[in-house]
């Protein structure tokens, strides 16, 4: 058995006094990736952005390798190895692709070399400014710069949204690398079901904040009936 990464317990949350999410427990093992799933307002990215720690959280425990980390500050997260790809991206608009990957990297297998050979578009543009890059572009450097920091955790929040279908495929073949190819666990939330179950492991399903289903990507794959029942989308 794979040790566990990632163990979410009890967990309540949200935004001042409204919470989003209730009683929320799941477990990540190490090298394992994970599709979050739900209807749009279901509190997929205030899981994601409860773990990063720019939440307000009510109740419950978050454990990265054992310690716990709900009480830090999300710099303090980062350190203890979170890497964190938002829908906003935020990348350095003001730096070179190559400086928005250095001024984040820290030791580890994912160097900025490595980024460029996962994704050859940032190679030849390693010179243009953050602000010069197509949307495409700018999320491969979000997640070439979550990668630099070689973090325990990537979590990608709607990382293929909005984007040109063979922007798509090169991120889905990144994302397929990385989790499964290098053994990076990773959390993925995503509008598209099919797509991200091909590139993850097992799934979990939001649904009026709270987790109605977990499964195995293949099984969704194979039976799309739970999909259809939760989110309802057909087996297309």
């Amino acid at each position: 058995m794979a040790e566990t990464l990632l163990e979410v317990d009890a967990l309540s949350c949200g935004y001042g006094e409204a919470v989003v999410l209730s009683d929320i427990s799941f477990g990540l093992e190490q090298g394992r990736s994970l599709a979050l799933l739900g209807r749009n307002g279901t509190g997929k990215t205030t899981l994601i952005d409860t773990l990063v720690g720019v939440t307000r959280r009510h109740a419950g425990r978050i454990l990265l390798a054992g310690r716990e980390i709900q009480s830090l500050p999300a710099y303090e997260r980062a350190s203890a190895g979170i890497g964190w790809v938002p829908q906003e991206r935020n990348i350095f608009k003001s730096l070179t692709v190559l400086e928005n990957l250095t001024a984040v990297a820290r030791p580890g297998p994912w160097t900025p070399a490595r980024v460029f050979e996962l994704f050859p578009r940032l190679a030849e543009r390693r010179r243009n400014l953050g602000a010069q890059l197509s949307g495409g572009e700018q999320q491969m450097l979000a997640f070439g710069r979550a990668l630099a920091l070689n973090p325990r955790l990537l979590l990608l929040d709607e990382p293929l949204e909005g984007l040109a279908p063979i922007i798509v495929q090169e991120l889905l073949a990144a994302i397929r690398r990385v989790a499964r190819e290098e053994g990076l666990a990773s959390i993925v939330v995503e509008q598209h079901p099919q797509m991200v179950l091909s590139v993850t492991d097992d799934a979990l399903v939001l649904d009026r904040g709270r987790i109605v289903l977990r499964a195995r990507s293949a099984d969704l794959l194979q039976d799309t009936t739970p999909l259809h029942a939760w989110l309802g989308v057909g087996a297309h």
